[in-house]
């Protein structure tokens, strides 16, 4: 279940600079007495026989959930019903789904099926979810099922194929010229000043040092050895 939802304008969806938004907004847990005790519980509902590539952190996943409560079977969530009917896209480990799900997809393969039980300090904690109808202190369940595990935005991959020059920073022009590839790819008609936006906000969130080039240091929030 994500943390944020916010509904953003066209700038940096699917750009491998931006994290892409998510369907369901998600409450930050509070951290409790006895969260490091809490653990996950995953059973295995399916396993391809083929199971490669298995997710990491920084991943980008493409998957359907469905979200119960332990308590009572109630379903609060189930992402068929969103989006058209989509599989959700959210990046592993970094954030943007609750705790207990970043941990329970990890090692997951497309294909694979789960059925996953998150104890509160890793889901919504004392506060519960209101907004979803999770109370406080809910244990969640969730049944999973992985579609595609893809390299992440912010992957060694993806800096490389930014990075034309191999210098090992990324300047204003390369990333220009990767945005202007990436908006010919999607083929949506976007006026000329979201390219200048998104370019500028870019800079403006990563450039850390402000000298005109994002290193693979600031680039780096996933923490890759590679780089």
């Amino acid at each position: 279940v994500p943390r944020r939802r916010p509904p953003r304008s066209d700038m940096g969806r699917g750009l491998l600079l931006l994290l892409l938004p998510l369907a369901l907004l998600a409450a930050q847990a509070q951290a409790e007495g006895g969260a490091a005790a809490a653990e996950v519980k995953i059973e295995v509902l399916h396993l391809p026989e083929v199971c490669s590539p298995k997710s990491k952190k920084g991943d980008m996943l493409n998957a359907h959930y469905d979200g119960f409560l332990a308590s009572n079977g109630s379903k609060f969530y189930c992402s068929r019903t969103q989006n058209e009917g989509h599989p959700k896209w959210f990046v592993l480990g970094v954030g943007q789904v609750i705790k207990g799900l970043d941990i329970a997809m990890m090692n997951m393969c497309p294909g694979e099926k789960r059925k996953v039980t998150i104890p509160p300090s890793l889901a919504y904690g004392q506060q519960g979810y209101a907004q979803i109808k999770i109370p406080p202190n809910a244990t969640l369940i969730f049944e999973i099922e992985l579609y595609a595990v893809n390299k992440g935005p912010r992957s060694v991959e993806a800096f490389n194929q930014i990075d034309k020059d191999g210098d090992k920073k990324l300047s204003e022009l390369e990333i220009s010229q990767y945005l202007k590839e990436e908006f010919a790819r999607d083929g949506k008609k976007r006026h000329p000043s979201v390219h200048d936006e998104i370019l500028a906000d870019i800079f403006k969130k990563n450039d850390h040092d402000g000298d005109g080039f994002i290193s693979a240091k600031e680039y780096n929030v996933y923490q890759h050895d590679e780089l």
